[in-house]
């Protein structure tokens, strides 16, 4: 069985889960549930980046211990993703004891192997809280950080621990060479190519007067015991899941998923210090882009924001999920806005899936007293289901997620098309039986074929048109239904409302 370690971004714990959030969560469960479909042995790591100026600087703000406003905003996230089905293997903290210990060894490690690598500087710079690092040339726009337009850069003079990136510019260049699929999707590739082109420069590893935070293993040359810069913290977490008790979370990781803001840190700094530390390399960084909200980017400090709990609830939660990896795709930036969901709700789900299930199970229940017909001669529509089937696996195997959303909708107006075609009602009306079996067998088959193909996008969705279908045990282990489906004799149902379409109007 292979082994499929896979990893999101940690998220600052300095607020709500929003939008942004969601996306990247909702992408990475789409894959990880994909890879389990196909039989890989999958670790799919989430968490939280507890430390750091911003958290500490939030927590002051409300009059709150760094680790108390920690574990609160940890509690909602934790919760949030369990109402939107993120099947996460492992909830990792970067509060906690082994990736504290982590951290130091990692760092004690690149000391061991590469002593020069680390140096006494004196610093002086514009930094973002916001961002946690520090900010030069075109990443300052009007005086202020690009990413964050509503925060003060705030000018640090400091004698820190620098890590000699500069010493791994040749090694990045030659990984981007003989591994182009080591950042994807390419644009964001040729971006780090560019990024190098420049000439990287050392970068901070040490922060003083930064207390909340994992204490740099070596004091600076006064005596001084300074705390390790948090991308410094936060990067190794993927290193260290593996070191909390009952995971197997076995380095390297497979894949990081991560935003297009945060490729510097992943596909130059990481690396590097990866090979400082005489550490393998992952084997993919997937960086997608933006969603946004009438043209604006979700962001609590620029005060783009949506409630997350809305947008669930609206059409529910796997509505949301569909709507995010079928309408905005996780390569390019998408826009959200409500008339947009509300019209693929209704064309995709509530007319689409929706009233084919409800068409197909309420002729099986009809005609055949829900039991599927023993009869699988092949038709158009299995034919149909084929060709879809190998565009979505060609798809969702290159993390085209958008792509295999279009290829298992492709079968859903093939399979409503059918029904017009065939007419059902008119071969039971006829007399003409045996027809009449064999477009309710193909029905069958397409919708289990379905279930099978949707489970990565909407979980709850498929398990409750499995369960409708007469199916035992979960359709994540069902592989085979998709590639060669066989009903023959269940006991279906008719399902009530599976997408129903509600009332409101656009906000």
């Amino acid at each position: 069985m292979p082994r499929f370690y896979l990893t999101t971004a940690i998220d600052y714990a300095n607020g709500d889960p929003h939008m942004g959030h969601a996306f990247e969560k909702v992408g990475a469960d789409c894959i990880a549930r994909y890879r389990r479909l196909r039989g890989d042995d999958v670790w799919f790591l989430i968490g939280m980046d507890e430390h750091g100026q911003k958290v500490a600087q939030t927590a002051a703000g409300r009059s709150l211990t760094p680790q108390a406003l920690a574990d609160e905003v940890a509690e909602i996230f934790a919760r949030t993703w369990q109402d939107l089905h993120i099947s996460h293997d492992q909830f990792i903290r970067t509060t906690s004891r082994p990736h504290h210990e982590g951290v130091r060894d990692l760092i004690e490690k690149i000391f061991a192997r590469n002593p020069d690598d680390f140096y006494e500087h004196s610093y002086t710079g514009r930094y973002c809280v916001g961002c946690e690092a520090f900010k030069t040339g075109a990443d300052i726009v009007d005086g202020r950080c690009a990413l964050h337009p509503t925060r003060v850069l705030e000018e640090v003079e400091e004698r820190n621990w620098f890590f000699r990136l500069s010493k791994y510019q040749g090694f990045l260049e030659r990984l981007l060479a003989t591994r182009p699929e080591f950042i994807q999707p390419e644009i964001r590739r040729n971006e780090i190519l560019g990024l190098l082109r420049q000439g990287l420069e050392d970068v901070s590893a040490s922060r003083s007067r930064v207390a909340w935070g994992v204490p740099f293993p070596k004091p600076i040359s006064t005596g001084e015991v300074q705390t390790t810069y948090v991308w410094f913290d936060a990067l190794p977490n993927y290193w260290t899941a593996g070191r909390f008790p009952g995971s197997r979370a076995t380095w390297p990781a497979q894949l990081h998923i991560i935003g297009k803001d945060i490729t510097r840190f992943h596909c130059v700094i990481w690396p590097a210090m990866l090979e400082a530390a005489g550490e393998p390399l992952p084997d993919q960084v997937w960086a997608h882009g933006f969603i946004y909200y009438g043209g604006d980017r979700f962001s609590k400090s620029a005060g783009v924001q949506l409630d997350l709990r809305e947008a669930m609830a609206r059409h529910g939660p796997d509505a949301l999920r569909y709507f995010l990896l079928r309408e905005v795709g996780f390569s390019n930036d998408g826009n959200f806005t409500w008339e947009r969901f509300d019209e693929r709700y209704t064309s995709e789900l509530a007319d689409g899936l929706g009233n084919l299930a409800s068409r197909s199970l309420a002729m099986l229940e009809k005609y055949r007293a829900g039991r599927v017909p023993a009869d699988a001669r092949p038709t158009s529509l299995d034919e149909a289901g084929r060709v879809s089937l190998g565009r979505y696996t060609a798809a969702m195997d290159t993390l085209d997620l958008r792509g295999g959303a279009e290829a298992a909708w492709e079968l859903v107006t093939a399979a409503n098309q059918y029904i017009v075609q065939v007419a059902p009602w008119s071969l039971a009306k006829q007399g003409r039986e045996a027809e009449l079996d064999q477009a309710l067998g193909a029905l069958a088959r397409c919708l289990l074929r379905l279930a099978v193909v949707v489970s990565p996008f909407m979980p709850g969705k498929a398990a409750e048109l499995w369960g409708h279908l007469g199916q035992d045990g979960v359709v994540s282990d069902a592989w085979a239904q998709a590639t060669a489906p066989d009903g023959v004799g269940a006991a279906t149902r008719k399902p009530e409302g599976m997408f129903p379409k509600p009332p409101h109007p656009n906000p």
